[in-house]
C-alpha cells in the first residue's frame, strides 16, 4: 500500500454545511474502497492564486492516506464529475515526504529551542 495526499478546492459559493457534506462524500470513496485515512486538514476558505470560473476564494482540504493505486483513478472520477470541486491534485508520497509529514503532525517543527542560560 502506498500513501497519498490530495488537495481538494470547492467552490466559494457553498455553505460550511454544503462543503462539508462534499467533503464526507469524498472521504466515504475512500473508506468504502479500504482506504486507511491518516490526517485530515481542513485550511478553510483561502485566496486562489489565479481566478477559476471567476472566482477568486475556495474551500481548500487535505486528506492523507494509504491505498492501493486502483482506487485513485476512482476518487479522481468522481472529483472531475463533481461540479463542486473547482481544483483538486493527488500526490504518492515518498520515504521522505511520509518522514516529513509525520514529523509536522507531532510538532516538532513547532518547538522553539529552548535558550541556555549564560553562566557568569
Amino acid at each position: 500500500m502506498n500513501q497519498y495526499e490530495t488537495v481538494i478546492v470547492l467552490t466559494p459559493l457553498l455553505s460550511e454545511d454544503a462543503a462539508k457534506e462534499a467533503l464526507a462524500k469524498f472521504k466515504s470513496i475512500l473508506t468504502d474502497g479500504g482506504a486507511e485515512i491518516i490526517a485530515e486538514d481542513n485550511w478553510g476558505l483561502r485566496k486562489l492564486a489565479y481566478p477559476i470560473d471567476k472566482k477568486v476564494n475556495g474551500y481548500f482540504h487535505l486528506t492523507e492516506y494509504k491505498t492501493g493505486g486502483e482506487l485513485i483513478s476512482k476518487l479522481e472520477l468522481e472529483l472531475k464529475r463533481d461540479e463542486r470541486v473547482l481544483r483538486f491534485l493527488t500526490v504518492k508520497l515518498d520515504r521522505h515526504a511520509v518522514a516529513y509529514n509525520e514529523k509536522k503532525r507531532s510538532g516538532a517543527f513547532n518547538k522553539k529551542p529552548k535558550k541556555e542560560e549564560a553562566t557568569a
